[in-house]
């Protein structure tokens, strides 16, 4: 059970990773501002996705670390993205930016 609760943790992480970037893509789309969104897509995806591939390279063991399967090198990958395209920190300060320019707090959005 504690393996299949991981998987679903994964599958969860990669699942709102997904959804949140399509929803600040849908902005950009509509030629509606989408900056901050697109800073909390990165966020959520970069750290999803370091947190998704280190816990598949602890379901492998000690062959996670091993270059027989490709996700030792996408954990790599993973904390690069973390890094490319502004920090995460970074990402977090323009958030907190927008949030404090709109004086409106995530739950108070006018858009969802």
């Amino acid at each position: 059970q504690g393996l299949a609760f991981l998987l679903a943790d994964m599958e969860a992480a990669v699942a709102s990773s997904r959804a949140t970037m399509l929803a600040a893509a849908r902005l950009k789309d509509l030629g509606e501002p989408f900056a901050k969104e697109a800073s909390v897509a990165k966020l959520i995806a970069t750290d999803n996705a370091m947190q998704v591939t280190t816990d598949a390279v602890q379901v492998l063991g000690s062959a996670g670390y091993t270059r027989d399967f490709p996700v030792e090198r996408y954990m790599r990958e993973a904390k690069v993205m973390q890094i490319f395209e502004g920090t995460n920190q970074i990402q977090r300060m323009v958030i907190a930016r927008h949030l404090h320019r709109d004086n409106s707090g995530p739950l108070l959005s006018s858009r969802t």
